[in-house]
């Protein structure tokens, strides 16, 4: 037993030293394979031995059934707010209040230190450490009294259960912001709609939200990050650090993230480059601010500054402009983008948000309209969501206009009056007339182009631009009947180039099937569905004829790829653009055909093919490895049999060797072929 009881300690030490590497430094030393090894023993150990379970197991993150209710917590110090500054003149005032309460001179305010940091757009919580050990966290509430979230904060990833120190305090309260990064907002935002669930209007509402859940399933299943800014209760017989500074320099030490990009920074003017920097990279930094957060850095002039109202005199919130603005919605439009997804956007009476004037805002899908309840005459919340992109929050109902109508989503494109669909796994309602809509034109000849489709060489996106621009080509099909002459008059087309953009044009009329399959750009047909479609139909009467269950006998194709395939062929535009290329001198190379009696050597094998290859293309490799009855696919899993790891084999190779897959040289795989085919 004492055996197993060293092993849980060890265990427990270890995951918590690679969930540090992940969560809190970014940079994992082990792959998820090793962590769940790990994870999954001490989950073992502990369901045979719970006597064996410790108060701060890696694996008590989210433990128990969901809470009743919320229990009330007293700050022992109180959790106060920040006044308000919010311009240069503000940060003044504030400097020149401290240096007249201190009754220093007037140097005082050039030279003294300020600890700096973002202005966090997320909860404050407070984190009591008993002996080392996480205890209790809650919620900051009115300042005197809060709720009781440990259930909830116990699973935020990069938030110790155990201090790293061997010589903790006997009690240590850690102060912060709980907040979700723009990327884990955007990601979890994209899954509800696809589930049809709850959108959340902004970062700061999920986090609030989530924290307020009686189940922490629902918030260890949400990206929270928890980002600490001070110390309250501390009792220990060696003194905190004497600066703000150095105290987040500890924590960070005890194995928390301090908050991000905080820096110390000298007198009025170093706070107020400091304010100008972080509001001019605020887009590129990955969470919600509102601001910046000022205090004087030496803990004895905090003390001798002390409090007024319920405010320090030593600390200032500096805040940005204003994110959120009134406004009214004058038109609701459709767009039709370049994979046919069709957008509605709200075309907006100006209004100024956070320094830009924003006359546009998307309402991203049918479900999103709904949810709102966006109307044209509607007054409404506009946000610049990632100080980027405008999206409307809310709809004030209350100046609601009588006239008002709902918004009906169109049955038909905007653009080419094709039926639209929408499946019922997606958000996102779209056009289907590739190739014929004027809004998927450009696109859909550049991948027609393009080097895995019919690899034109010399036809790039800025030519295909300028042919379409000066009204040389409207579809694929016109490319095959372009002119040397008109060619020769547009700008950077000398002779030489127009003769090799000919000869490259006319090369490529003879193709294999089904790389032309994969040009013409059926919704969701890749290069693999392309190929299993030539090797099984053999020929393009045979594809475009085909039926759902015909499409769906064939390996790797289900309903919906056999549904978006017939809904191409269906489409009137979409077969004249086709006729049109066979018209032009499309044909095709003769597929190559096994006997039905020849072996499959490789069948039921999945083989994976990474790095560059000296005998030729990996394309041409997984050619080879087909015919000779291997699945051929793009990423490596535990279903892998094979990884063909050419020259600069990077990711893929690291992950098979991790999962065990058996991985071999490119002269390996040749050798083998030889061996199996001849």
């Amino acid at each position: 037993m004492a055996e197993l009881s060293q092993r849980v300690k060890e265990l427990n030490e270890l995951l918590e030293h690679y969930n540090h590497h992940y969560y809190v430094q970014d940079d994992p030393i082990v792959p998820d394979s090793e962590y769940d090894r790990l994870l999954n023993e001490l989950r073992d150990i502990e369901a045979s031995h719970p006597e064996l379970i410790l108060p701060h197991s890696v694996t008590q993150r989210v433990s128990g059934a969901p809470i009743d209710s919320f229990k009330q917590v007293k700050h022992v110090i109180p959790m106060l707010s920040l006044d308000n500054v919010f311009d240069q003149e503000g940060l003044s005032d504030f400097i020149q209040r401290a240096a007249k309460r201190l009754n220093v001179g007037a140097d005082w305010t050039d030279s003294i230190a300020i600890s700096a940091e973002p202005k966090l757009d997320g909860v404050a919580v407070s984190i009591l450490y008993e002996h080392g050990q996480f205890s209790i966290a809650a919620s900051r509430g009115d300042g005197s009294t809060g709720e009781d979230i440990t259930h909830n904060v116990k699973t935020i990833k990069n938030i110790p259960l155990a201090l790293k120190s061997d010589d903790a305090p006997a009690k240590l309260e850690v102060r912060g912001e709980v907040l979700i990064p723009e990327l884990g907002f955007q990601q979890m935002n994209n899954k509800a709609r696809e589930a049809g669930t709850k959108v959340f209007a902004n970062p700061r509402n999920a986090a609030a939200g989530s924290l307020r859940q009686l189940d922490p399933s629902i918030a260890d299943s949400r990206p929270l990050r928890f980002y600490a800014y001070g110390i309250g209760q501390y009792e220990h017989s060696t003194p905190l650090p004497d600066s703000h500074h150095a105290r987040l320099m500890w924590l960070e030490s005890l194995g928390f993230q301090a908050s991000p990009d905080a820096k110390l920074v000298t007198g009025e003017q170093g706070a107020q480059t400091y304010y100008e920097t972080v509001m001019n990279n605020r887009m590129q930094l990955g969470y919600g601010i509102d601001g910046i957060v000022l205090k004087f850095d030496d803990i004895a002039t905090q003390d001798e500054l002390g409090f007024v109202a319920r405010a320090p005199r030593w600390a200032t919130a500096y805040k940005f402009p204003a994110q959120e603005e009134m406004t009214v919605v004058e038109n609701i439009e459709f767009q039709v983008g370049r994979t046919g997804a069709i957008t509605p956007v709200a075309r907006l009476k100006p209004v100024l948000v956070a320094g830009v004037t924003v006359s546009n805002a998307t309402l991203h899908n049918a479900d999103e309209i709904a949810r709102l309840d966006v109307r044209v005459g509607d007054s409404v919340f506009i946000r610049r969501a990632g100080d980027v992109i405008p999206q409307v929050v809310k709809v004030i109902l209350e100046k609601r206009p009588n006239n008002t109508v709902p918004v009906q989503f169109p049955e038909n494109c905007p653009v080419c009056d094709t039926p639209v669909e929408r499946l019922e796994t997606e958000a996102v309602t779209r056009c289907v007339a590739g190739l014929y809509c004027g809004a998927q034109r450009q696109q859909a000849i550049k991948h027609f182009v393009s080097r895995k489709a019919m690899d034109i060489d010399g036809l790039g996106e800025k030519l295909v631009e300028q042919l379409l621009d000066e009204g040389l080509i409207s579809d694929p099909a016109d490319i095959f009947t372009l002119d040397k002459g008109r060619l020769m008059e547009l700008e950077r087309m000398g002779e030489k180039s127009t003769d090799n953009l000919l000869a490259a044009i006319a090369k490529s009329k003879e193709v294999e099937l089904a790389r032309f399959v994969y040009a013409i750009g059926i919704r969701e047909v890749g290069e693999s569905t392309a190929q299993s479609l030539a090797d099984n139909l053999l020929n393009l009467d045979a594809i475009r004829n085909a039926d759902i269950d015909t499409l769906m006998a064939i390996d790797d194709i289900g309903p919906v790829v056999a549904e978006h395939i017939c809904r191409f062929f269906s489409l009137e535009h979409n077969n004249e653009v086709i006729d049109k290329l066979l018209t032009n001198g499309i044909h095709f190379k003769a597929i190559e055909v096994l006997d039905s009696n020849t072996a499959q050597p490789l069948e039921g094998q999945t083989w994976v093919i990474t790095g560059s290859l000296a005998s030729g293309s990996r394309s041409d490799m997984k050619k080879r490895l087909v015919l000779a009855g291997a699945k051929v696919t793009g990423s490596v899993s535990k279903n892998t049999d094979v990884l063909l790891a050419g020259d600069k084999a990077g990711s893929k190779l690291a992950k098979a060797q991790s999962l065990g897959v058996n991985v071999m040289t490119e002269e390996e795989a040749l050798a083998l072929l030889h061996k199996l085919i001849t």
